[in-house]
């Protein structure tokens, strides 16, 4: 058995029948309400529980919305479950993790060529080449990642010095609307 076959079969036991939320709430499925703000030319507004953020992009009219654009939110989604996944691998193995940073910039492919993220991880403490090597293995558990993985390529690479945190993602989700072909509608 490999050693990614053992960290696979170690994260699916030490996970199976967990999650992420609160115990109370864990038979219930959590649902994420995207809405409108009438007050504020249209803006979007993106909230998870009682947890509000915005949703930014153009609007089709000429206003760009503030905040997040939906490739940014996919990409903090899978930063946000690549972190956990190493964090937790690492309390659990006694590994001497202090810090752990996880960048990723989405790449749209061209027409008939699939779409892929690149990960960067950043991984702060006194550790050794192996368990450097382990954090790395454990990053690709990430359940996010698996399931982004069916239709885009996903890539990681450890980098030894910490990453630009504004990096955001390299494909443009305005010109991806551009190419829909959808005309501006212009209020009267």
């Amino acid at each position: 058995m490999t050693v990614s076959e053992s960290l696979r079969m170690t994260h699916s036991n030490t996970m199976e029948g967990r999650s992420m939320m609160p115990q109370s709430n864990a038979s219930k499925l959590r649902e994420v309400f995207v809405t409108s703000d009438p007050t504020n030319h249209g803006a979007l507004v993106g909230r998870v529980d009682a947890t509000p953020f915005p949703v930014g992009g153009p609007d089709g009219v000429g206003h760009v919305s503030p905040g997040p654009n939906p490739y940014d939110l996919l990409s903090a989604s899978l930063a946000a479950c690549t972190a956990m996944t190493v964090r937790f691998h690492a309390r659990r193995g006694k590994v001497p993790l202090e810090r752990v940073e996880v960048g990723v910039s989405f790449h749209h492919g061209a027409a008939g060529e699939r779409d892929s993220f690149e990960r960067t991880l950043v991984l702060e403490g006194k550790l050794d080449a192996q368990q450097r090597t382990f954090l790395l293995e454990v990053a690709n558990l990430c359940p996010v990642g698996e399931l982004l993985g069916i239709s885009a390529d996903i890539r990681l690479r450890l980098d030894a010095t910490t990453s630009d945190l504004n990096a955001g993602t390299q494909a443009s989700y305005e010109d991806d609307l551009a190419e829909l072909g959808i005309p501006n509608i212009y209020p009267d």
